[in-house]
Formats: structure tokens, sequence, C-alpha cells
């Protein structure tokens, strides 16, 4: 292949990539087998001296952009070179080449309109996760769109690409977003020149709106001035159109009947996060990605837990039934009377019994020994109780055997008085009666 002209020394052109309002990007080759791509902007430098003004501003964007490469960032372009090519004195800077579709191809014929929903989500983390990666270090991309977003086959990531605009100076790119800017995902300060943190997120939520429902919230019908101005005015003061009525509308043929009802249910803060992210002023959005980044993160998280705790908590209808043919599965246990559980609480039940487990064998082990006078305790109390128990039947006896004496010479005495009386006057009668028998004193 024949070259085009001369970049730079041992940077060799192979050809362009893709051409735009923004500038140019070429396939290069430097020399040996290392592949990387080349954006050339459209306003050459006619002076590389500090003192031009946007030589100078070309060099403190892209002292910008070496910053964000100093901490490597999985889904953000590597910058390898700037500089000013050596015929045309173009600027350009030099990025690896990744290899791999753009979301623009991904979802282009032959390839199904929208994305699923894991697809989304996937793309939403990364992409966000890019922009606060870039806006951490004070760098606007400023030209965030489907065809500058690739997916990398060789990692699996999506990767945000050409950061051309962010590297041009006010004039130069009201100039060109006038003119040949992807108007369709322009925030509607970008018709101002402004270029904010909040710019790349209006532009992120576009993205996410054209993979939800197969389109962008305000398409351009033809490249005229006309469609252009009338897509720019939709942007500052058109509502944004319904999501789910959409991706109902354009789910595709090809999917199965499950697949289609799962794919209909975006979750609610999906639907939130991409609305704030296009609302009409800069302060209503997220203030940059890295607050963009944190809320997907929450609202994934917490919804993700949420259905934990629901499928814990509730039994639902299956959605679909499964038809199990003869003999298939006989040998499987009765699961009706099984209780499901998430595994967060099957693992807490674990730990618990493990717990109580081990409680009771360092109590088995560690068990205090009984001291020997308090076995022998319950054997003195005995002894005492049986030795005064004797006490008091001894003492019985022995009274009543006092009494019964006393009692038999009571009775002793009195007879011999009365003996004694008879004798004196025999001639009187006798009518006392007295108990004479004498109690025999038990041995």
């Amino acid at each position: 292949m024949s070259k085009i002209f001369t970049i730079t020394e041992g940077l060799e052109n192979m050809g362009a990539l893709r051409t735009g309002g923004q500038g140019s990007v070429y396939k290069g080759r430097r020399i040996g087998p290392i592949i990387t791509a080349v954006k050339l902007l459209p306003t050459p430098i006619q002076s590389e001296n500090e003192k031009d003004k946007n030589y100078r501003n070309f060099l403190n964007e892209v002292n910008k952009l070496k910053k964000v490469n100093e901490e490597p960032n999985p889904n953000v372009v590597k910058i390898l070179n700037s500089g000013i090519t050596d015929s045309g004195s173009f600027p350009f800077i030099e990025m690896e080449f990744i290899e791999g579709p753009d979301l623009c191809e991904l979802i282009s014929t032959p390839n199904d309109k929208i994305f699923t929903l894991k697809q989304i989500v996937k793309l939403a983390d990364q992409l966000a996760c890019a922009l606060a990666h870039c806006h951490k270090f004070g760098v606007n991309h400023g030209d965030v769109k489907s065809n500058n977003v690739k997916f990398n086959v060789h990692t699996g990531n999506y990767v945000l690409l050409d950061f051309g605009l962010s590297i041009m100076s006010d004039e130069q790119r009201r100039t060109s977003i006038r003119h040949a800017g992807a108007i369709e995902f322009m925030a509607p300060e970008q018709n101002e020149g402004k270029m904010l943190p909040q710019t790349d997120i209006y532009s992120y939520g576009v993205i996410l709106f054209e993979l939800l429902t197969g389109s962008v919230p305000f398409p351009l019908q033809d490249s005229g001035e006309t469609s252009r101005n009338t897509v720019m005015v939709a942007h500052m003061e058109s509502p944004v159109p319904d999501i789910l009525e959409l991706r109902k509308n354009n789910i595709p043929a090809s999917w199965s009947a499950s697949q289609k009802a799962q794919e209909v249910g975006v979750p609610q803060w999906l639907i939130d996060i991409t609305y704030k992210c296009l609302e009409k002023l800069p302060e209503n959005r997220f203030a940059d990605g890295t607050q963009l980044h944190d809320a997907i993160l929450q609202s994934s998280l917490g919804n993700m837990h949420e259905n934990e705790a629901v499928s814990t908590e509730t039994s639902a209808e299956p959605a679909y039934a499964i038809t199990v043919q003869p003999g298939e599965n006989e040998n499987q246990p009765d699961q009706s009377n099984m209780i499901s559980m998430s595994k967060p609480v099957f693992a807490l039940l674990m730990l618990l019994l493990v717990g109580c487990m081990s409680y009771s064998v360092y109590a088995l082990f560690n068990k205090p020994v009984m001291k020997s006078e308090t076995t022998v305790v319950p054997i003195i109390d005995t002894a005492v109780k049986v030795e005064n128990e004797n006490s008091v039947n001894t003492a019985n006896d022995f009274y009543d055997k006092k009494k019964r004496m006393t009692d038999s010479i009571i009775k002793s005495t009195i007879k011999k008085d009365l003996e004694k009386a008879k004798e004196q006057n025999p001639y009187e009668p006798d009518t006392t009666l007295v108990d004479t028998t004498e109690d025999e004193p038990e041995s």
C-alpha cells in the first residue's frame, strides 16, 4: 500500500480507518510488528512554538491524556505518542489499535438491533468506569458515541477511543460540532461550544438509550442542515421518548418467547439512570463519571440483594413449566418438602452450627473436676440423720419406763396407807376403790 503522506519518522500510514469532522483516524504501523491507530486533527499548527496558542493548547491537552495513561485502565485506550506530522503540520495522537467491532457495528445487520440486558449492564459498568477514570484526571472526552466505543475481542472489554475532540480549542470544537459532529449524541450545552464532565454523561445516556431501544432518542433523518438543526432543538426542548415502549416494539423476532418476556423487564434502576443522564440541564445529571459509576454499582448490587431476599422469603410460581419424560429423574429426591435458601443465609447457618459444635467440644474437655469432699457429703448427712433418729427413740423409751415406775410407786404408797387406816378402824366401811395392780416394768 502506498503512503498517502508521511506522519512522522518511523510511523507508516497504512490507510484511513474513519474520517469525520473532528479529524481522520488512520491505521499506522511503527517500524516493527506493532499496529497502532493515529488520530489526525484537521487544523494544522503553523508554528511549533509555545507562544502559539493552538500549539500550547494542544500540548496541555496531550499532557492530560498522558496522565490518564499513567494509571492504566482496561476500558480506556492507551495513548502511545503525539506530535506534529512532518508533512502538513497536522497535530496527531497515536493510540493502541483495538481489534474488534465498535458499538455501531454490533447493533447493525446482521446483528440484533438491541442489546440483551446482560450485555447492557456490562457495557454500562465499563463505559462509566472509563469516564470516571478520565474525569479523575480532568479530561473530558467530548465525543462519546457508538463508534468511539469498541469491543476488544482479545480481552472481552469495551474500550473508549478517540480523544481528538478533547485536545481541540474551543473555537475548533464549535466549528467541528456545527458542521460534522455526531449531533445525535451531543448534549444541549455543546451547541455553545461547552464541554463539561456532564457533557460526557449526556452522551453516555444516549448510548444506553440506543442499546435499550434500538434507536437514539432523537434520530437524524438526513445529513442536511435542517435535520441537524431539528435534532439540536430536540435535545434542548423535546422530552425523551418512552424506553420500555420502544424496546417492546424492537424486540428481535428471532428471540424465543421466554427470552422476549425476560428482556422486556428492564430494571427500574437502569431506566432511572438513563433518564437522569439525559436531563436537559447539566446540573440535573450526574456530576461526573465517578458519581455515575457509583450509582450503577450501588443500584445493580442493591437489585441483586433484593432479588435474593424475595427468592428466600416468598415462593413465586415458575414462569414456565418443565415436562419430565417417563423414567426421567426417577432417582431424584422429592423436593416438595425441601427448603431453599440463598448462599449467604446457608453460609451463616453453617457458621453458627460450627460455632456451637466447637463450644460443646471445648466445654467437654475443660469441665472442672469435683473434689472428694463434695462426693462424701451425702454420706455424712445420712449418718448424722440416722444417729439423731436413734437418740430420739432411746429418749422416748426412757421417758416411758420412768413414767411407769412413778405410777407404780404412787399406787403402792396409796395401798399401804389404806391398809394402815383399815387396821386402825376395822368397822368403818371402805368406799374407796383403788387400782392396786402394779404395772410390770417393761424390760
